[in-house]
Protein backbone atom coordinates (compact mmCIF):
# COMPACT_ATOMS: atom_id res chain seq x y z
CA UNK A 1 0.00 0.00 0.00
CA UNK A 2 2.49 2.56 -0.76
CA UNK A 3 0.10 4.71 -2.47
CA UNK A 4 -1.13 5.66 0.52
CA UNK A 5 2.00 6.96 1.97
CA UNK A 6 1.96 9.77 -0.76
CA UNK A 7 -1.68 11.40 0.50
CA UNK A 8 -0.68 11.31 4.49
CA UNK A 9 -3.73 10.30 5.54
CA UNK A 10 -4.69 11.14 9.44
CA UNK A 11 -7.29 8.54 9.88
CA UNK A 12 -7.34 5.63 8.02
CA UNK A 13 -9.97 2.89 7.40
CA UNK A 14 -9.49 -0.98 6.52
CA UNK A 15 -12.02 -2.65 5.56
CA UNK A 16 -12.75 -6.72 5.28
CA UNK A 17 -9.26 -6.10 7.15
CA UNK A 18 -9.49 -9.97 8.14
CA UNK A 19 -6.52 -10.93 10.39
CA UNK A 20 -5.05 -7.31 10.33
CA UNK A 21 -2.24 -8.06 7.50
CA UNK A 22 -3.21 -4.89 5.27
CA UNK A 23 -3.64 -2.90 8.50
CA UNK A 24 -0.68 -3.63 10.14
CA UNK A 25 1.46 -2.45 7.42
CA UNK A 26 -0.14 0.65 6.99
CA UNK A 27 0.53 0.93 10.67
CA UNK A 28 4.30 0.62 9.92
CA UNK A 29 4.72 2.20 7.19
CA UNK A 30 1.93 5.51 6.79
CA UNK A 31 3.85 7.92 9.39
CA UNK A 32 1.39 10.36 9.15
CA UNK A 33 -1.66 7.84 10.18
CA UNK A 34 -2.91 9.11 13.99
CA UNK A 35 -5.47 6.08 13.81
CA UNK A 36 -6.13 3.14 11.90
CA UNK A 37 -9.41 0.84 12.20
CA UNK A 38 -9.45 -2.62 11.35
CA UNK A 39 -12.88 -3.37 10.42
CA UNK A 40 -14.15 -6.57 9.32
CA UNK A 41 -17.77 -8.58 9.63
CA UNK A 42 -16.17 -11.95 11.16
CA UNK A 43 -15.66 -11.69 14.35
CA UNK A 44 -13.22 -14.42 14.73
CA UNK A 45 -10.94 -12.94 12.15
CA UNK A 46 -10.67 -9.95 14.49
CA UNK A 47 -9.21 -11.55 17.27
CA UNK A 48 -7.05 -13.42 15.29
CA UNK A 49 -5.44 -9.76 14.07
CA UNK A 50 -5.30 -8.58 18.05
CA UNK A 51 -3.36 -11.77 19.10
CA UNK A 52 -1.50 -11.24 16.10
CA UNK A 53 -1.11 -7.38 17.24
CA UNK A 54 -0.32 -8.61 21.05
CA UNK A 55 2.22 -10.92 19.85
CA UNK A 56 4.54 -8.96 16.79
CA UNK A 57 3.06 -5.58 17.08
CA UNK A 58 2.54 -4.20 20.45
CA UNK A 59 3.34 -0.90 19.78
CA UNK A 60 0.80 -0.62 17.37
CA UNK A 61 -2.10 -0.53 19.49
CA UNK A 62 -1.55 3.34 20.28
CA UNK A 63 -2.74 3.90 16.61
CA UNK A 64 -4.04 0.52 15.28
CA UNK A 65 -7.51 -0.78 16.71
CA UNK A 66 -9.97 -3.38 15.56
CA UNK A 67 -13.93 -3.16 15.32
CA UNK A 68 -16.48 -5.25 14.30
CA UNK A 69 -18.67 -3.98 11.29
CA UNK A 70 -20.81 -4.65 8.06
CA UNK A 71 -18.97 -3.07 4.64
CA UNK A 72 -22.77 -2.88 3.93
CA UNK A 73 -23.59 -0.73 6.97
CA UNK A 74 -20.71 0.54 8.45
CA UNK A 75 -21.07 1.25 12.38
CA UNK A 76 -19.05 4.86 11.73
CA UNK A 77 -19.83 8.56 11.38
CA UNK A 78 -20.10 10.14 7.91
CA UNK A 79 -17.03 11.97 6.62
CA UNK A 80 -14.91 10.44 9.02
CA UNK A 81 -11.64 8.97 7.33
CA UNK A 82 -8.61 10.65 5.22
CA UNK A 83 -8.29 7.08 3.32
CA UNK A 84 -10.28 3.92 3.55
CA UNK A 85 -8.56 0.62 1.80
CA UNK A 86 -9.77 -2.60 0.85
CA UNK A 87 -7.96 -5.56 0.04
CA UNK A 88 -9.53 -8.69 -1.43
CA UNK A 89 -12.59 -7.87 0.09
CA UNK A 90 -14.57 -6.13 -2.22
CA UNK A 91 -15.29 -9.12 -4.63
CA UNK A 92 -17.22 -11.16 -1.36
CA UNK A 93 -19.41 -8.03 -0.06
CA UNK A 94 -23.13 -9.31 -1.18
CA UNK A 95 -23.87 -5.56 -2.96
CA UNK A 96 -20.89 -3.96 -4.07
CA UNK A 97 -22.44 -0.76 -5.09
CA UNK A 98 -23.79 -0.50 -1.30
CA UNK A 99 -20.43 -1.15 0.31
CA UNK A 100 -18.88 1.56 -2.07
CA UNK A 101 -21.46 4.19 -1.23
CA UNK A 102 -20.43 3.14 2.58
CA UNK A 103 -16.76 3.48 2.03
CA UNK A 104 -18.03 7.19 0.14
CA UNK A 105 -19.89 8.22 3.13
CA UNK A 106 -16.86 7.55 5.96
CA UNK A 107 -14.94 9.37 3.60
CA UNK A 108 -14.16 13.18 4.48
CA UNK A 109 -13.85 15.44 1.59
CA UNK A 110 -10.88 14.82 -0.47
CA UNK A 111 -10.34 11.47 0.91
CA UNK A 112 -8.99 8.76 -0.83
CA UNK A 113 -10.35 5.14 -1.48
CA UNK A 114 -7.90 2.15 -2.42
CA UNK A 115 -9.28 -0.93 -3.71
CA UNK A 116 -6.83 -3.71 -3.78
CA UNK A 117 -8.72 -7.22 -5.65
CA UNK A 118 -8.40 -9.19 -8.13
CA UNK A 119 -9.65 -8.77 -11.90
CA UNK A 120 -9.24 -9.91 -15.61
CA UNK A 121 -6.32 -10.88 -16.82
CA UNK A 122 -4.64 -9.64 -19.94
CA UNK A 123 -6.60 -11.08 -23.13
CA UNK A 124 -3.02 -13.37 -24.05
CA UNK A 125 -3.04 -14.48 -20.80
CA UNK A 126 -6.62 -15.01 -19.77
CA UNK A 127 -6.95 -18.77 -21.22
CA UNK A 128 -3.64 -19.74 -19.44
CA UNK A 129 -4.84 -18.56 -15.94
CA UNK A 130 -8.33 -19.50 -16.33
CA UNK A 131 -7.10 -23.17 -17.01
CA UNK A 132 -4.82 -22.62 -13.93
CA UNK A 133 -7.75 -21.49 -11.86
CA UNK A 134 -10.35 -23.53 -13.03
CA UNK A 135 -8.17 -26.90 -13.02
CA UNK A 136 -5.14 -26.73 -11.74
CA UNK A 137 -5.48 -24.70 -8.43
CA UNK A 138 -8.98 -26.47 -6.71
CA UNK A 139 -7.09 -30.11 -6.95
CA UNK A 140 -3.51 -28.54 -5.53
CA UNK A 141 -4.98 -26.37 -2.71
CA UNK A 142 -7.90 -28.74 -1.92
CA UNK A 143 -4.90 -31.64 -1.55
CA UNK A 144 -2.70 -29.10 0.91
CA UNK A 145 -5.60 -27.69 2.46
CA UNK A 146 -8.81 -30.49 2.77
CA UNK A 147 -10.64 -27.56 1.32
CA UNK A 148 -11.35 -27.64 -2.60
CA UNK A 149 -14.54 -25.68 -2.20
CA UNK A 150 -12.86 -22.65 -1.12
CA UNK A 151 -10.90 -22.83 -4.24
CA UNK A 152 -13.84 -23.24 -6.61
CA UNK A 153 -15.27 -20.32 -4.98
CA UNK A 154 -12.24 -17.92 -5.24
CA UNK A 155 -12.17 -18.90 -9.06
CA UNK A 156 -15.91 -18.08 -9.49
CA UNK A 157 -15.75 -14.86 -7.81
CA UNK A 158 -12.67 -13.76 -9.70
CA UNK A 159 -14.57 -14.70 -13.22
CA UNK A 160 -17.53 -12.93 -12.00
CA UNK A 161 -15.92 -9.50 -10.91
CA UNK A 162 -15.93 -6.96 -13.40
CA UNK A 163 -12.55 -6.10 -15.01
CA UNK A 164 -10.76 -2.55 -14.25
CA UNK A 165 -12.61 -0.19 -16.33
CA UNK A 166 -15.91 -1.70 -15.26
CA UNK A 167 -15.25 -1.50 -11.51
CA UNK A 168 -14.35 2.28 -12.17
CA UNK A 169 -17.42 2.76 -13.20
CA UNK A 170 -19.51 1.01 -10.25
CA UNK A 171 -16.86 3.44 -8.48
CA UNK A 172 -17.91 6.44 -10.39
CA UNK A 173 -21.62 5.77 -10.14
CA UNK A 174 -20.80 5.16 -6.14
CA UNK A 175 -20.16 9.45 -6.21
CA UNK A 176 -16.13 9.12 -6.31
CA UNK A 177 -14.04 10.93 -8.77
CA UNK A 178 -10.85 10.59 -10.52
CA UNK A 179 -10.66 7.02 -10.58
CA UNK A 180 -7.12 5.66 -11.55
CA UNK A 181 -6.09 1.82 -11.62
CA UNK A 182 -3.28 0.14 -12.19
CA UNK A 183 -2.93 -3.43 -13.27
CA UNK A 184 -0.52 -5.96 -11.71
CA UNK A 185 0.99 -9.37 -12.73
CA UNK A 186 -0.46 -9.58 -16.15
CA UNK A 187 -4.08 -7.78 -15.32
CA UNK A 188 -5.01 -10.79 -12.52
CA UNK A 189 -4.76 -7.99 -10.20
CA UNK A 190 -5.70 -4.10 -9.97
CA UNK A 191 -4.99 -1.21 -7.48
CA UNK A 192 -7.84 0.92 -7.79
CA UNK A 193 -7.39 4.56 -6.19
CA UNK A 194 -10.61 7.16 -6.29
CA UNK A 195 -11.33 10.58 -4.61
CA UNK A 196 -14.07 11.47 -2.36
Amino acid sequence: MKAVNRSEPGDILDLATGSGDVAFALSQTVKSAKSITGMDFCQPMLDEAVIKQQATYPESHLRLGFQQGDGMDLPLADSHFDAVTISFGLRNMADRGQCLREMRRVLRPGGQLYVLEFSQPQRWFRPIYMFYLRKILPVIAGWVTKDKAAYVYLNESIEQFPNRADLAQEILTAGFKAVHSKGMTFGIVALHQATA
